[in-house]
């Protein structure tokens, strides 16, 4: 669970989540669950795929390797601050669709959803690949495969159980926002523009401030330090639900 709020990638969670308030459809309650849910399964899966071949496969190489993880957290904060441009600007995100048969094209998001969670888990190994390397990782090289499995599953579980229940929450609101603003629905997208700039813009900061601390700069940084302190209460609201 903690890894869903880690101090690297936490604030791509209300990027996640605010692409469950795009679109001009308010299904019924039923289908808002069933579609959040859906789609948090996807982008955990595309999260743990990442951790799990980092941390069975590179984590030989892993300290080598971490030193390059800035690199893609500033061009992927970029790219989204990007994205959150293009919506500002009231133009639509590209979308890939199969038209279903003499009916209107059905979108698919899973190849999205996984894509995100990948980049998500990516922007996120600088700070969580330690202890799972330390828990889960160091269960398989000791000999017992069970326990490393089991561990695994547990640790995907409940990242995506937090991700599971915000996104359920913001889809049961999202239906209500969008029936009683079908007026003024025209702005959704562009509020989520708004947020996307906002985490974009901050996780490329932090990308950015790794690769000066790597090179030997002053730590201090106001930005992350006011970041650094949000995520430390998102933790610890973390830790009293699973003590």
């Amino acid at each position: 669970m903690l890894a869903a709020v880690n101090p690297c990638g936490f604030a791509l969670l209300p990027a996640y989540l605010s692409v469950l308030v795009l679109g001009d459809d308010a299904p019924g309650p039923a289908r808002s669950v069933g579609r959040a849910l859906w789609l948090t399964a996807w982008m955990t899966v595309g999260f743990v795929a990442v951790f799990g071949v980092f941390g069975l496969v590179v984590s030989p190489v892993a300290a080598e390797a971490q030193q390059y993880l800035p690199w893609f957290t500033t061009a992927f904060g970029a790219l989204v601050a990007v994205a959150g441009l293009w919506l500002l600007a009231g133009r639509d995100l590209p979308r890939l669709q199969v038209a279903r048969g003499g009916g209107r094209p059905v979108t698919r998001r899973v190849p999205a959803m996984v894509g995100f969670g990948m980049s998500y888990a990516a922007a996120s190994l600088t700070c969580s690949i330690a202890p799972f390397l330390a828990i889960v990782v160091t269960s398989f090289r000791s000999g017992s495969t069970a326990e490393g499995v089991g561990l695994f599953v547990a640790y995907s579980v409940g990242m995506g159980l937090l991700v599971g229940v915000a996104a359920v929450a913001v889809a049961l609101a999202r239906r209500g926002l969008v029936t009683g603003l079908r007026r003024s629905g025209r702005w959704i997208p562009r509020a989520s523009g708004l947020l996307l700039v906002l985490v974009g813009a901050y996780v490329a900061w932090y990308g950015a401030w790794e690769l000066r601390v790597l090179g030997g700069a002053d730590p201090a940084d106001p930005v992350i330090e006011l970041a650094a302190r949000v995520q430390r209460t998102l933790a610890g609201w973390v830790r009293a639900l699973a003590p």
